[in-house]
């Protein structure tokens, strides 16, 4: 088959769908690869740089399409382009169908085979194909980066001998592929940082990353993930009350606000109102990468950067991918690729659209004269669904005394136990052990014990400090070994060298460990 990617004519895009490296993958699945002339400029990939790759270029969009038989785009096509379909093309883009029903119906007139990189089902086996979240998580990063530029202090906070700097308070809502992103940045950069998601099974995510989830005093249970794809479903009125509730005390604390919350098909929720934009700080930024769709915010306008009279920075951008333009196309053309090795299985440059796997039937759109948009559920969920936690009993005082005494009489039947087996292990060893054995076996004895009660009580923290001091102290063995080195016997000259060179080791080893583990527990 051959594979072209035109040149993106939306106003601003930089993106291409097709780099020189992806185009030398889909050339080992056994196809042809064509570009438009000056498609991969605005990213940084030279025509020369695809010539050498083996890509065919061509000088006009009109020629591509009727060269090839798979059109790779990054946004969705005009009416224009799509009328440049033919009967059996087929078209991999961002199509959103859900929002483009004429767009839709007209591919669909034509005879076209679209299959929609933003309707890939988010399950394990199709992550390589996500396209939304590979644009997501250049957009959370990017978000934190437009944030800090407009941003007048450090994230980090500083103490120089010019005054001290606090860090910079970060609240990110939604935890989502952006929300990860533009969390693990934040707190990359040193600034305090909070994350909001109404789903219940991200909190440990964003706890792990560092940051504080923020939750809510609501007492019902939300949605789980796993009912709606892993995407965040429609709140209650109930919640989005306490939600706003939590905001408007948490706004007059925030430096840096980026919102990501996106509900699929719909337009996006308004969770940081009017209010709480005058309740911010001056100086303060608001990131709000729901622009396209509406917008988180409700100051936020479109592609345009606003100050507010109190001096609030509200950013609503919606380019924040192809302001990342080579690392964006490096992606998106590896989803790209992912695809198509999906649709070519024998990898014979033949495409076998296979409407039964669940990842090709969730993404394809338009097949063969019918729309096929919505697709079915996958068979698999997008993630587990959450197991309720259990609310630990409160246990009253008499509860709490009786299990500290049951406790207190179990340790001590082991303690007894294992000196009463202990003790009749001695006696029996003494009926057959000489004396000068026995001395020395009792002592032996007597130190494990010793040695057991004083490691039991130690704090888990500091048991790597501990034993590597005692493994330093318990090199006492050297000594045996030296005094053996004058010993007549070469085996036992070889063997108390040994001895020295391993026991020297336990002792250097032993209190550099020791050294590292207690700098950790030190502030400079």
């Amino acid at each position: 088959m051959k594979i072209g990617a035109p040149k993106e004519i939306f106003a601003g895009e930089n993106r291409v769908a097709m780099t020189p490296d992806s185009a030398l993958q889909l050339k080992k699945l056994g196809h042809e690869c064509y570009v438009e002339t000056g498609a991969g400029q605005a990213a940084g990939f030279s025509d020369a740089a695809y010539e050498a790759a083996g890509v065919n270029v061509v000088k006009t969009a009109a020629a591509l399409f009727k060269s090839v038989d798979v059109v790779a785009k990054v946004r969705p096509p005009t009416e224009a382009e799509t009328k440049r379909l033919t009967e059996g093309q087929t078209l991999i883009s961002f199509f959103y169908p859900a929002q483009s029903k004429e767009l839709l119906e007209l591919a669909n007139k034509q005879g076209a085979t679209v299959i929609a990189m933003d309707m890939v089902p988010r399950i394990s086996r199709a992550q390589k194909m996500d396209a939304l979240s590979s644009m997501a998580n250049i957009a959370g990063y990017r978000a934190v980066i437009e944030a800090g530029n407009n941003f007048g202090r450090f994230f980090t906070g500083q103490v120089t001998a010019a005054g001290k700097v606090p860090p910079a308070k970060v609240l990110i809502i939604g935890a989502g592929v952006a929300g990860l992103a533009a969390i693990g940045t934040s707190t990359s950069l040193g600034a305090i940082t909070y994350a909001f998601d109404v789903r219940p099974e991200v909190a440990e995510q964003i706890e792990s990353m560092g940051a504080e989830f923020v939750y809510l005093d609501f007492a019902d249970q939300t949605q789980d993930g796993a009912a709606t794809g892993g995407y965040a479903a429609p709140s209650s009125p109930e919640f989005r009350e306490a939600q706003l509730k939590k905001f408007r005390e948490l706004a007059p604390e925030m430096d840096i606000v980026i919102s990501t919350a996106l509900i699929p098909g719909r337009d996006a929720p308004v969770l940081w109102t009017r209010d709480m934009v005058e309740a911010m700080k001056p100086g303060s930024v608001i990131v709000d990468l729901a622009a396209e769709r509406g917008g988180n915010c409700e100051l936020t306008v479109k592609d345009e950067k606003i100050v507010t009279p109190n001096g609030v920075t509200i950013v609503g951008y919606t380019d924040f991918p192809s302001r990342m333009a080579a690392q964006a196309s490096t992606l998106y053309s590896t989803n790209i690729r992912h695809m198509m090795t999906d649709l070519t299985p024998a990898k014979d440059g033949v495409v076998n659209h296979n409407m039964d796997d669940d990842v090709i039937r969730g993404a394809t759109v338009t097949h063969k004269g019918a729309i096929t948009f919505p697709p079915p559920p996958p068979k698999i969920q997008a993630i587990a669904a959450q197991k309720p936690k259990e609310k630990a009993k409160e246990l009253t005082p008499e509860e709490r005394r009786a299990q500290e005494v049951a406790a207190f009489k179990a340790q001590t039947r082991s303690q007894v136990t294992l000196l009463a087996v202990g003790g009749a292990l001695m006696l029996l060893a003494g009926l057959y052990a000489p004396a000068s054995f026995m001395s020395h076996f009792i002592v032996f004895v007597l130190s494990v014990f010793v040695g057991f009660q004083v490691i039991w009580n130690v704090s888990h923290s500091l048991h790597t400090p501990l034993m590597a001091v005692t493994n330093a102290i318990s090199s006492i063995i050297i000594l045996g070994a030296l005094m053996q080195i004058g010993s007549g016997s070469s085996l036992v000259i070889v063997l108390a060298a040994l001895s020295v060179f391993m026991a020297g080791i336990n002792i250097f080893g032993g209190f550099m460990v020791t050294r590292r583990m207690l700098a950790m527990f030190q502030k400079s």
